[in-house]
């Protein structure tokens, strides 16, 4: 009887957890999400193991199942969980303005006109309007807010 085979037989169900604890620190060495389904697997064969006397052949396939159902569920709960960081429109600082509602400071004629938007003048393209019109930003064309009376 080889050393494997002793220690397998001294700790019996035991040695699912060994494993599941091995994989889960393996995960911290080669971060992944990859390791860590298995090591969950094999602590869940390890608790059905303490429950249930299984074979080796049965304890073995369970811990294949759990490994890829763990795997596959673990890898779309985190997709899902994935969050946006930072901001979505940082190099299209006009498109922060879209929706946007400012009141015309000066007319917009057939060349188009000019908005004091925070510390930034921008270029402003629509229909011909008067000062003092409630306009809202509704896109951006290159380096200029289209707008449309409200």
């Amino acid at each position: 009887m080889g050393l494997v085979e002793r220690i397998l037989f001294e700790l019996g169900p035991w040695s699912w957890w060994v494993l599941g604890l091995a994989l889960i620190a393996l995960e911290v060495v080669l971060p992944g999400t990859f390791f860590l389904w298995f090591g969950i697997a094999a602590m869940l064969v390890g608790v059905l193991a303490l429950m249930v006397d299984l074979s080796w052949q049965v304890a073995l396939g369970l811990f294949i199942f759990l490994a890829l159902l763990n795997l596959v569920v673990g890898r779309r709960l985190l997709r899902k969980g994935e969050a946006v960081v930072g901001d979505p429109h940082l190099n299209q600082r006009g498109s922060r303005y879209i929706g946007r509602e400012f009141v015309l400071a000066e007319p917009i004629t057939q060349n188009g006109g000019r908005l004091s938007v925070d510390d930034t003048v921008w270029r402003i393209t629509g229909p011909e309007l008067a000062a003092g019109t409630r306009i809202r930003v509704t896109g951006i064309d290159g380096a200029q807010l289209v707008v449309e009376t409200i």
